[in-house]
């Protein structure tokens, strides 16, 4: 009966370990391997302005955080709510698309009204204030992340 007791509680206790790795590895989007210790990204102060126009275009803007000691590309913005997003950069007289961007160790990386910004375009459904678009942001070192990003309105600025 002690030997019964053992084996199974040596196979709950494999199990338990077995599911608690899989646990982590979805926390960490299952690319925990492939992260470097160096990077350490986060994504904030992140909106749509409503787009103004029929046309379904609008901009994205947010703030990635490296605190880690690496840098880092974001290489690829991606959304399961539109047909394309793709990264732009302003200058004083045009929009150019770019196909990376960097983001330094110990820094930031801010899309803002008027500089580097994402745009969006083929909604599956047209956006509404209040709605959220799924926004995968992929860089060269730190995987995929996922963002919930709000609709506002049109006039909305941060911090107001």
């Amino acid at each position: 009966m002690a030997a019964r007791f053992n084996r199974l509680a040596l196979t709950g206790a494999g199990l338990a370990a077995v599911l608690t790795a899989g646990a982590i590895a979805v926390a960490n989007g299952g690319s925990s391997a492939a992260t470097p210790a160096g990077v350490k990204i986060s994504v904030a102060d992140s909106y749509i302005p409503l787009p103004a126009g029929g046309d379904g275009m609008a901009a994205g803007y947010l703030t990635v955080r490296n605190t880690g000691s690496a840098a880092d590309t974001l290489v690829r913005v991606s959304s399961p709510g539109a047909g394309s997003i793709t990264m732009h950069r302003s200058t004083d007289s045009t929009m150019q698309e770019v196909d990376s961007l960097p983001v330094p160790a110990h820094g930031s990386l801010e899309l803002a009204r008027g500089g580097t910004h994402l745009m969006i375009m083929g909604w599956q459904k047209p956006p509404a204030v209040g709605d959220q678009l799924e926004v995968d942001l992929t860089f060269a070192k730190g995987g995929t992340i996922a963002v919930q990003v709000p609709v506002k309105p049109l006039t909305y600025r941060p911090g107001s």
